[in-house]
């Protein structure tokens, strides 16, 4: 008979998904599914708020990564204003934006990836995560913890809190920098690049030690899609076009991010609240793509700072077309925590990062904005409607994770196939799923949202389970 296996919940991720596995009589993985089941209805509640709130409302949508949201939304404010911020201000954004960049990839790879590869997929579950970490290399622990605490530093700094910052607006910013902030985030930035050489030099020696569990681990041929610069190619991750290519390397398109419903279109599965974006001018599935550093490393070009550009030149190198398998996506997201390392340096040794020209003022209300931006975990569109007030009618958001939602899925299903044999089930095998849903970072909480009224199923039982009544609206 066949069987019906569940990890629930995810462990090590942010926000709540989990996994079934359906196995035929003989053991074997037929079908397995990712369920994203929290809901989450800031699309909907926004609505009639006024334009200029929306940078301090959607950060909550996240406590992981409130930056990207803060940054997409005041973008697409910019443009509800119809203005183009001072440079200063530009410069500022995006200084702030590589501190959520260092602190997140960071975060994820040495407390939440890195315990897999450091002791294992089939390690006791009891010592194979961060406090696991902490025991047995301290010093590795304690690097990992002050690369996070960098980063949460420089968005201190430079926006006068940690989370949930009020500090970009439309048409710029409203807090300059000083010569000691500055000087103050400079000092540190060799000693953190330092340790996150350590990182990659780790994960680098994992893949080409398990090159076997690599090439068999969620490898699998996909579009991709991420902001380039728009003379050079680089790898861009505040301002720049999509470029989206198709599973060869070929480019299909690179547009202007505020007209991405051109290209865009999503999915919707009755078995989970997370929607499938996908590329519209070749239809669902064939118009999947994957986003986040693995994506924005194969639409890129080259890095336009030296020590991540010399790792990427290594990274371009593994294949003659796009870099496929999962795991390499943590190597992927060691060059871009490098990147914005370097990245933050050039920004604070710019003269206009210490001046006061950082807000250009409007009366205009355009009544659309658009903020594109790359979130930690791949491409982030806000987009707002209003009236001509200012007073928000609609918000469309397709999140970064939502992205890489087909890609997740479909990881899923191929390492449960590959791995798992329900005859002789071990916990590893069961960890290996998760570690393919790990591998793409995903922050749940940002990315749910549904069309029309959410399924939903309420059962009655009495004392001893017997099912008295069910209620049932939606697909249950």
């Amino acid at each position: 008979m066949s069987r019906k296996i569940t990890i629930e919940p995810v462990t090590r991720i942010e926000g709540h998904a989990r996994v079934t596995i359906h196995v035929n009589g003989a053991g074997e993985v037929e079908n397995a599914y990712m369920h994203v089941d929290q809901f989450r209805g800031f699309e909907k509640f926004c609505e009639g708020r006024m334009f200029f709130e929306m940078p301090v409302i959607t950060p909550r949508i996240c406590g992981i990564c409130p930056v990207s949201h803060h940054l997409a939304s005041a973008k697409a404010c910019d443009m509800i204003v119809g203005v183009t911020p001072p440079r200063p201000a530009l410069l500022l954004r995006e200084l702030m934006h590589m501190g959520q960049m260092v602190q997140s990839h960071s975060m994820h790879f040495f407390h939440l990836a890195g315990p897999d590869l450091i002791f294992g997929f089939d390690a006791d579950p009891a010592i194979r995560n961060v406090v696991g970490i902490i025991e047995a290399n301290p010093e590795l622990a304690l690097k990992a913890v002050k690369l996070r605490k960098y980063g949460q530093e420089v968005i201190r700094i430079v926006a006068g809190r940690r989370i949930h910052a009020r500090f970009a607006v439309p048409g710029g910013v409203n807090k300059a920098l000083t010569e000691k902030e500055r000087d103050e985030l400079l000092a540190p930035i060799d000693e953190m690049i330092g340790y996150m050489g350590e990182g990659l030099a780790l994960a680098k020696q994992w893949l080409e030690a398990n090159q076997d569990v690599v090439q068999r681990f969620a490898n699998f041929r996909s579009g991709y899609m991420g902001l380039v610069d728009p003379e050079t190619g680089a790898l861009e991750l505040y301002d720049g076009p999509v470029r989206l290519i198709d599973r060869d390397g070929n480019l299909l398109e690179q547009f202007d991010g505020a007209c991405y419903l051109d290209y865009i279109r999503e999915h919707v599965e009755d078995w989970s609240y997370l929607k499938f974006p996908y590329y519209k001018k070749m239809g669902w599935p064939a118009g999947v793509y994957r986003v986040a550093p693995l994506g924005r490393l194969n639409v890129a070009d080259c890095i336009s700072t030296p020590l991540a550009n010399e790792e990427f030149k290594k990274f371009k190198a593994i294949s003659k077309g796009p870099v496929e398998p999962s795991l390499y996506m943590h190597y992927a997201r060691l060059i871009e925590d490098i990147y914005a390392a370097e990245r933050t340096r050039e920004l604070l040794e710019d003269p206009d990062i210490l001046s006061t020209d950082i807000i250009t003022e409007s009366n205009v209300i355009t009544g659309e904005g658009v903020g594109v931006i790359e979130a930690p975990r791949g491409t982030l569109f806000h987009h707002y409607w209003t009236d001509e007030n200012g007073q928000i009618t609609r918000v469309n958001l397709i999140v970064a994770t939502g992205n890489n939602n087909w890609a997740m899925c479909n990881s899923v299903e191929l390492v449960a196939k590959e791995f798992v044999d329900a005859n002789n089930l071990t916990e590893g095998m069961l960890n290996r799923v998760e570690a393919a849903i790990r591998a793409y970072d995903p922050c749940l909480s940002c990315s749910t949202h549904a069309i029309g009224q959410m399924p939903l199923v309420v059962e009655v039982r009495g004392p001893d389970g017997e099912l008295i009544n069910r209620l049932l609206r939606g697909k249950g």
